[in-house]
């Protein structure tokens, strides 16, 4: 799906759509394309594991590329501690890159460890650790190596190997200026934050349980948290450095990758982060427009204000993350709380921006759906939850001036959806008449 302000985003890109569960649809976005960057891996699945739906991407990517005549592919892989040789092909590196590169078009592939940015993942849990958490277990795997690379790096490297010829069909290793532990780099956020952190040995190494404990003091959920646990289990460091004699410059320090995320959140200037990753499931989401049949609840509350819409819509777009939901936040807090005992992603993901909202970007646990300047806000419920939810803003002028129209749709799974939802119900009144009143008062 795609709106207008993607291309106000890249407006020198021609921008296309395509299925990538369908090598037709691939194949046309294609034609005319000199080079592909496959970007498509999931964050959630383990090196070692051979994730089918994964595999049938890279094959439909691969025979896609074929078709429309590519001259290369270029992938950005997992660097592990499995993976030696040079050359790309089948028993080498992921799946992925083994699908990718089974074909005729040269496949280059680069092998990263751990991506240091504004909005990634690994940032983001290392900086919330930081942040809340005075004394930081250390379990014996955190003793293990690792060669962080900055962003901006990651993106020099994409772009040289596009410029020479000569890395194609290759494999490289790409990783930042030094190996660090995993302790080491947590103590290096907490001298650039200036917070003293105490350290102390913890000899219980279970992943699971730590990755579910590390999700309740970060924004970044526990199943990715676990992904990067698992991944971290083995030395994540550069075997060779033959990049450098295709792609020569200096990459950041670690340190260095740390001062430019931190520059980019107090900006305020992030452009993706981990949470554009929709959560594991397993279905596609299902789009209110896209429903046959009106959802079975329904329940608005409106207001009618002289304030103007402009002024009224970005008041209502900076709801949740750091502003909160303006009043009752702490009934939104409990119930983000209880999602995330269950394993859901909770609130505490906030928001990529907070003056700025765009399509498909995070608000705590929804997701938005809708957008249209100055008149539609929709979001799209993520959290655990008997059915799906809604949560609909709608501005339309009148005679009399503006209206602006909260309402929340909920189709129920079975019994315990009903149950749920009329439970809530005594709720709806109080809070979505309190955040309405809220919005009009800040606008």
């Amino acid at each position: 799906e795609f709106s207008p302000e993607y291309q106000d985003r890249w407006p020198n890109a021609e921008i296309v759509g395509a299925d990538a569960l369908d090598c037709e649809s691939l194949a046309k976005t294609m034609e005319g394309v000199h080079t592909a960057f496959y970007l498509m891996q999931s964050m959630f699945v383990r090196q070692e594991e051979d994730d089918p739906v994964q595999r049938q991407i890279a094959g439909n990517f691969r025979r896609a590329a074929e078709t429309a005549g590519l001259q290369r592919i270029i992938f950005l892989d997992r660097l592990g501690e499995a993976q030696d040789d040079a050359t790309p092909g089948p028993g080498n590196g992921t799946t992925v890159a083994q699908e990718l590169a089974g074909g005729k078009v040269p496949t280059t592939v680069l092998r990263t460890a751990f991506v240091i940015g504004a909005g990634s993942a690994t940032y983001e849990l290392i900086s919330h650790l930081v942040k809340n958490l005075r004394v930081i277990p250390i379990p014996r795997w955190a003793k293990k190596q690792c060669q962080p690379i900055s962003v901006h790096d990651v993106i020099e490297y994409l772009v040289g190997v596009l410029e020479n010829d000569a890395t194609a069909g290759k494999v490289f290793d790409i990783g930042g200026s030094e190996v660090l532990t995993y302790e080491e780099m947590l103590k290096t956020q907490a001298r650039l934050l200036g917070r003293k952190r105490y350290f102390p040995p913890f000899p219980i190494s279970s992943i699971r349980g730590l990755a579910y404990r590390a999700s309740l003091a970060t924004p970044v959920t526990a199943p990715i948290i676990l992904s990067l646990m698992q991944w971290a289990q083995a030395d994540v460091v550069c075997k060779n450095n033959d990049i450098r004699s295709f792609v020569p410059f200096q990459p950041n320090s670690f340190e260095g990758a740390l001062r430019k995320a931190m520059s980019r959140e107090e900006q305020d200037d992030v452009h993706t982060r981990w949470s554009d990753e929709y959560p594991l499931a397993s279905e596609l989401p299902l789009k209110l427009d896209e429903l046959r049949e009106r959802p079975r609840y329904v329940c608005s509350y409106s207001l009618l204000t002289q304030k103007d819409r402009s002024s009224l819509f970005r008041s209502l777009c900076r709801i949740g993350g750091n502003e909160g939901w303006f009043n009752s936040n702490w009934m939104w807090r409990l119930r983000g709380a209880c999602d995330r005992l269950l394993m859901g992603v909770g609130t505490a993901r906030g928001r990529r921006s907070e003056s700025e909202l765009r399509l498909h970007d995070v608000i705590d646990f929804w997701r938005v759906e809708k957008l249209e300047t100055d008149r539609i806000l929709r979001l799209r419920a993520e959290m655990k939850v008997p059915g799906k939810a809604w949560l609909e803003f709608v501005l339309s002028g009148e005679k009399d001036g503006n209206r602006l129209t909260i309402t929340a749709y909920f189709q129920p799974h079975g019994l315990a959806g009903t149950i749920y939802w009329y439970a809530f119900l005594p709720s709806h009144h109080f809070i979505f008449n309190d955040i309405i009143r809220q919005i009009e008062k800040r606008s």
